[in-house]
């Protein structure tokens, strides 16, 4: 998949996601995680590895992980079609294959078009993180990073590295962050947190968080006096972080915040694009003793 044609300007609050079919469901990716699409080659099997990991796979001489989602997503005696594909993603500093049944098209659409998923199937353990309907169709976003997650939690967001800053005092300094995934709520609260700043404010989407500062600053005044800093993801479903980013840095009062953009998105291809909508800065997932100095270095 030549991907240069088809990004989106910075900060249209749209995407375009790639469906994909695993057993009776239909899925979705981000276009931006994906590298190319390429047909089934020969698996090296590797002993006790994680049972989600099929094998390995060298691919112009590099040597990559493949994932079964048959397995993933728990589909009961399943089997891949006769039209089985590779989906090659990169994100979160991290190349991976993941096996699925077919690739069937790319849909352009707008983050609000996205729902959240119900409270009664969505938790920490959920793989989906918001659907999509088009037409009769419901195709159904996955949270890749999880995924990832699971199979090696050393992937993840890591309170050790924070621990290594030392103990510091940071508490009057107010974070607004915007994250969609429970997990990942739950890890930088625990990560700000042990780093000293423990006065924040989450939201799961970039909407959310705008209507929270454009209130403050409709009670309050001066929003440097309330709240120091941003924190976004980009993928999040009714508003992106890039068009968060936008909003902000747009709005006449509101663009005196500081915002750090921290999203498994982050790379030398498309960091560009947080520059163009006017981040302070970018740190990639899962960096967090990273995105932690860049704090510091904004605020304090």
């Amino acid at each position: 998949m030549e991907q240069k044609g088809i990004l989106l300007e910075s900060g249209t609050n749209e995407l375009e996601i790639v469906e994909f079919e695993v057993g009776y469901n239909k899925y979705g990716i981000n276009v931006i995680k994906v590298k190319e699409i390429i047909q089934p080659i020969p698996v090296t099997v590797i002993p006790h590895a994680h049972p989600h990991i099929e094998g390995i796979i060298q691919l112009r001489g590099e040597v990559l992980p493949v994932v079964d989602m048959l397995k993933v997503l728990g589909v009961p005696n399943g089997k891949y079609s006769d039209q089985h594909k590779y989906i090659v993603a990169d994100f979160n500093k991290l190349r991976v294959v993941f096996h699925v049944d077919n690739v069937t098209q790319i849909h352009r659409i707008s983050w609000t078009q996205i729902e959240k998923p119900s409270d009664i199937y969505q938790g920490t353990t959920n793989q989906v993180i918001g659907v999509v309907k088009i037409g009769e169709t419901m195709i159904l976003l996955l949270d890749f990073e999880k995924i990832m997650l699971d199979i090696n939690p050393d992937y993840g967001i890591s309170v050790e590295p924070v621990k290594k800053l030392g103990k510091r005092e940071r508490s009057e300094k107010r974070i607004v962050v915007a994250e969609d995934s429970p997990l990942l709520r739950k890890l930088l609260n625990e990560t700000l947190t042990e780093a000293g700043y423990m006065n924040l404010e989450f939201f799961e989407n970039g909407k959310d968080a705008y209507n929270y500062l454009e209130t403050l600053l409709e009670k309050k005044g001066d929003i440097t006096k309330q709240v120091q800093l941003v924190v976004t993801d980009i993928e999040m479903p009714q508003m992106d972080g890039h068009h968060l980013t936008k909003r902000i840095k747009t709005h006449p009062e509101l663009q005196k915040l500081p915002v750090i953009i921290f999203s498994s998105l982050i790379t030398d291809d498309l960091r560009h694009k947080g520059e163009q909508v006017g981040a302070d800065d970018q740190v990639s997932k899962p960096e967090i003793a990273d995105l932690i100095l860049k704090i510091d270095e904004l605020i304090l």
